[in-house]
């Protein structure tokens, strides 16, 4: 009783701030400049907090939002408060970590953690092709189990309700298994979602389910870090373009079966203060359509001070038999299939 009564929180405020100018080419609107928020990593304010229950455990919560610096705005069209992030769970030093609430899912953590040079931003994300939006990047109310690390392996396991008349209409798994040692970081991921309906008293509508698995690797050579991913997408909205009239009036159908690869690099620069990023990535579209796509891209960002950074990149689509990608950053989709942005990032 005493315990509890004189337990202390920490509660900590952070955020990034970022904007840059884009240009994009080659959507049906023509030629767009304007100013983005969010180009290497989306603009949010968060707030952090844990409490020391004794004996190694932790509780812990994050509610975290998105905003846009350009105009402002809530960076969603939900008008959801904490969009982003808003979860509370408990953390023991021993038998891991339990949180529930609107979180990221393992298959999504795999692509920006492990797997792409860019980290989900700048013109070079590898959410251009792979399909790391909607349902996939994050879902709400879920359950997450993050394990202690065992001999450098670890796991995560996810859980999304469908909330429904029917218990696995909308529902959501996923899993993950990482393994850490040295300069290796190695993730295999797989997400798994139900598409169907629950409808009341009618027959619940069956509309099948998307899966979509991941394996993502990185090795540092201290010299340079070298990234790679290979991903398995089958099933109805296992992808989903961001933009699907970007060329076109009608939007274009996604692929329910497709495979995609990356390879990428980082380069420290500069005394290890800017880095030079690469990657080159495909998507390989297995439906008769044959909507394949690939992209190159090429950036570098500079540490102005241990909480800023500039950064400047590039990068080129090119779209085949009427897909629909496009070059987008963080946060927005993009117009075109190709881009190119100059801007600055700090943390808080």
């Amino acid at each position: 009783m005493s315990s509890a009564a004189f337990a202390q929180s920490n509660v900590t405020i952070y955020g990034i701030v970022d904007a840059g100018i884009v240009s994009e080419r080659g959507g049906k609107a023509g030629n767009v400049t304007k100013l983005s928020s969010g180009v290497a990593n989306a603009s949010r304010i968060g707030f952090r907090g844990t409490e020391d229950l004794g004996g190694g455990l932790s509780a812990i919560f994050t509610l975290e939002t998105g905003y846009r610096v350009d105009d402002g705005a809530l960076d969603n069209s939900n008008n959801q408060l904490f969009n982003r992030q808003a979860f509370v769970g408990l953390r023991s030093n021993t038998a891991g970590t339990l949180t529930v609430g609107r979180q990221y899912t393992p298959w999504y953590n795999a692509l920006a953690q492990v797997g792409d040079p860019f980290q989900a931003g700048l013109a070079g994300s590898a959410k251009n092709l792979f399909p790391a939006n909607g349902i996939n990047l994050r879902n709400s109310n879920s359950v997450v189990y993050q394990t202690p690390v065992f001999s450098g392996f670890s796991g995560e396991f996810f859980y999304g309700f469908g909330e429904q008349a029917e218990s696995s209409a909308g529902r959501q798994l996923g899993a993950a298994v990482s393994y850490t040692n040295g300069g290796l970081n190695a993730r295999i991921a797989y997400n798994n979602r139900n598409n169907d309906t629950a409808t009341g008293l009618a027959p619940t509508i069956e509309r099948g389910i998307g899966r979509n698995s991941l394996l993502a690797v990185n090795y540092d050579f201290n010299v340079a870090k070298a990234y790679f991913m290979y991903g398995q997408n089958k099933g109805l909205n296992s992808i989903a373009y961001a933009n699907s009239t970007a060329y076109t009036t009608t939007a274009v159908p996604a692929s329910q079966d497709s495979r995609d690869w990356l390879a990428g690099v980082q380069v420290p620069v500069a005394g290890k203060t800017g880095k030079i990023i690469a990657s080159y990535m495909r998507v390989d579209d297995k439906e008769i359509a044959n909507r394949d796509a690939h992209q190159w891209a090429l950036g570098y960002m500079h540490d102005i001070s241990k909480r800023t950074t500039g950064y400047i990149s590039y990068a080129k689509i090119t779209n085949k038999n009427g897909a629909s990608y496009t070059v987008g950053g963080n946060t927005e989709a993009g117009t075109g299939d190709s881009a190119f942005n100059v801007g600055v990032r700090h943390s808080f």
